[in-house]
């Protein structure tokens, strides 16, 4: 009974609450994560590792796929600038000694591991994966020991090793060619052995590339790494020709199930990430995932180039840069990785302060939503105000050179025509939250006490002169 009476009043003070029209309690948005674009020229197969030492450490392919190199930071944007270390070279003959390519830093029980695929000197293609083990704390001053080739099956091309641990059992995934299979290579789960260079029991092979956007160019799926969200595992791969063509494909289980059971995987009939020519980034794919400096954000790491057309082989292209950004999720818990947004700032999402949707564009007209879609139509890249320094403008990541402005009272998206009138229609002034001084606000710089604010689902330049407009105009960024 006691519980009965709880819940009713409950319920009466909720009806009361939305009746005199006051801020109903918010889920917690993610804070922004603000980063610039790239983070490294000429680094590619990017994998950015966060330890509990507070470092970020960063490994990626070099140009002349010749060495491993390691970075780290304290942030993510530190590791641009950060110093690099080369940890190990290639052999002069033999076996590791062509085709240095993608390594990834994992930290196993107490030690540091490097994962890495390398080519023979006398035959550059006969690529396998590689193990390299340091005990040192710093792993850019240790020493490392090479612990030899991951065995498989099969004596043939593999590449692009990665490991996480599901339900306290860690799991190699990889890129192989299986014999009998007219493919580049295709993606395989096993159990890890007995030390974290082995494998162990039954080999999975999770999918092979047959659909149309996994096979231009070359029938490739490679660069499996594991995103794990929600009670769910998500894994990414690379799919196609590492040209404009390259983009990444999804597989989906349930944390819950058997990895090692093919049945547990459902493969996305789309690619869930691809080139995208409005903001100039081409072949973006070769994922791995991080995490924001608050911990609160996923963050997806990968490269791209920032142009489309390669003359002669796309391997010897050696301008594929590191990219950051921010994962965001779908209402049904499953990732949604957008556009690769333009080089530059990362852009924001800017979410209602007393409602659980999205300032979009829609038809170029600015409104509030839930579940945007696609996201990009809701991210903005957050700059220096076009009227200059102390404001901000909002420029569409989806239509870069279009700004959030104000017309007749009314906001839209609109490009920028250069003139004084747009440039000041399209500045604001940050201030804190009208109803929250966590969140922002933002005043118009030319009619000052006029504040972008919602009103039946749109977005509108009014004076705030109550509560129920304080909260209405009043956001959080994410």
């Amino acid at each position: 009974m006691k519980t009965t009476l709880h819940r009713l009043l409950v319920l009466v003070l909720i009806t009361v609450t939305c009746v005199a029209g006051l801020p109903v309690p918010q889920a917690i948005a993610t804070p922004a994560v603000r980063n610039t674009n790239p983070i490294a020229e000429r680094r590619a197969d990017p994998h950015i590792f966060k330890h509990t030492d507070g470092f970020y450490y960063f490994t990626a392919t070099v140009p002349e796929y010749d060495r491993i190199v390691l970075r780290r930071a304290t942030t993510i944007q530190g590791l641009a600038t950060a110093a690099e270390t080369v940890i190990w070279r290639k052999h002069s003959s033999g076996e590791m000694a062509a085709h240095i390519w993608a390594p990834e830093i994992h930290f196993i029980n107490g030690k540091w591991y490097v994962y890495f695929a390398a080519g023979r000197s006398d035959d550059i293609w006969r690529i396998r994966m590689y193990v390299l083990e340091s005990s040192s704390a710093n792993p850019l001053t240790g020493t490392w020991t090479e612990r030899g080739r991951v065995t498989t099956p099969w004596d043939t091309f593999s590449l692009d090793a990665s490991t996480f641990v599901n339900n306290g059992v860690r799991y190699l995934t990889w890129a192989q060619q299986e014999p009998g299979i007219a493919t580049n290579s295709n993606l395989y789960v096993a159990r890890m052995g007995a030390n974290p260079w082995t494998i162990t029991g039954q080999v999975t092979r999770l999918t092979v590339p047959t659909l149309t956007w996994e096979t231009r160019g070359h029938k490739v799926a490679e660069g499996p790494t594991v995103l794990q969200h929600n009670g769910k595992l998500f894994l990414t791969y690379s799919a196609s020709a590492t040209d404009a063509n390259y983009c990444l494909g999804m597989l989906t289980a349930s944390a819950s199930s058997d990895p090692l059971n093919a049945a547990s995987w459902t493969k996305s009939p789309n690619p869930v990430f691809a080139s995208n020519a409005a903001t100039s980034q081409y072949g973006p794919g070769h994922n791995s995932f991080t995490v924001s400096e608050d911990g609160q954000s996923d963050i997806m790491v990968y490269h791209d180039r920032n142009y489309r057309d390669i003359v002669g082989d796309p391997l010897n292209d050696p301008n594929r840069r590191t990219r950051v950004q921010k994962v965001y999720y779908k209402a049904d818990g499953t990732p949604d990785f957008g556009i690769p947004v333009a080089d530059g700032p990362t852009p924001v999402r800017l979410k209602s302060y007393n409602a659980d949707r999205f300032v979009r564009h829609w038809e170029f007209r600015a409104k509030l939503e839930a579940n945007v879609a696609p996201l990009a139509d809701s991210q903005f890249k957050m700059v220096t105000g076009l009227a200059g320094s102390g404001t901000v403008s909002f420029e569409s990541t989806n239509f870069p050179g279009y700004h959030l402005r104000h017309r007749n009272n009314e906001l839209w998206v609109e490009r920028n025509d250069g003139s004084t009138l747009f440039r000041n229609d399209a500045s604001f002034t940050q201030r804190a939250g009208l109803a929250a001084s966590s969140a922002v606000s933002f005043e118009s710089l030319n009619f000052t006490g006029r504040y972008i604010r919602h009103s039946n689902g749109l977005l509108y330049l009014q004076p705030v002169t109550d509560a129920q407009a304080r909260a209405d105009a009043t956001f959080v960024l994410e």
